[in-house]
């Protein structure tokens, strides 16, 4: 009796732990251009209903540095962005927390911009969880690789619209053949019964002569 309530207990144990507990998503990547905005997104899967007490917070660490600093911060249905740091006057709060949705937006980037951001989410009772990273590259231009890959893509779907185009005519082509075919070979041994059967013969009655 006492090792069922123990094994009870474990198993009630693990699905409590599991429903409290909280997953963060991001992007794993962002490219963009100097002097353009970029959207950093950030939203959470949680097993509860979305809390009045949600909270979502981001840290930025630039690359080359060891530290990461605070940059934004919710809570309270309140936003707190940093208006010291790097990022003054230029990040906005563009999420909606009922939708658990903490995504940040910045604007005018340059090339210090580039680092990692975190962002943690928190929908109580659901805390534990780990918090997401994305990392911001910044170019002059498009880069090459991006662009190659794009048309990479690009080409494979147009091919692909290419062959199944190509695919339905000719099955069109050889369905038409098919039935003509049958159509011909139907007419011919039609003809071929009305020539080649014999005609009958008149049957001939005898005169009689007296």
């Amino acid at each position: 009796m006492l090792s069922v309530l123990a094994l009870t207990t474990v198993v009630l144990t693990g699905i409590v732990s599991q429903t409290a507990a909280i997953v963060v998503y991001t992007s794993w990547e962002r490219h963009a251009l100097v002097g353009t905005d970029v959207r950093l997104s950030c939203s959470f899967f949680s097993w509860h209903w979305t809390s009045p007490d949600v909270t979502f917070s981001w840290n930025y660490r630039a690359d080359g540095a060891r530290d990461s600093i605070a940059i934004f911060h919710y809570t309270g249905g309140v936003p707190y962005v940093d208006n010291k740091g790097p990022f003054k006057d230029r990040l906005e709060f563009v999420g909606n927390p009922a939708r658990r949705d903490g995504s940040i937006l910045i604007r005018n980037l340059d090339f210090i911009d580039n680092g990692t951001f975190t962002c943690d989410a928190k929908n109580p009772p659901d805390i534990v969880g780990r918090p997401s990273s994305v990392r911001l590259l910044v170019f002059e231009k498009v880069p090459v690789q991006a662009g190659v890959i794009t048309g990479a893509i690009i080409g494979v779907v147009l091919g692909l619209l290419i062959l199944i185009v190509a695919i339905y005519y000719l099955m069109r082509f050889l369905v038409a053949r098919r039935v003509f075919s049958l159509s011909m070979s139907k007419h011919g041994r039609k003809g071929k019964g009305k020539e080649g059967s014999p005609q009958k013969q008149k049957r001939r009655v005898p005169l009689v002569t007296f």
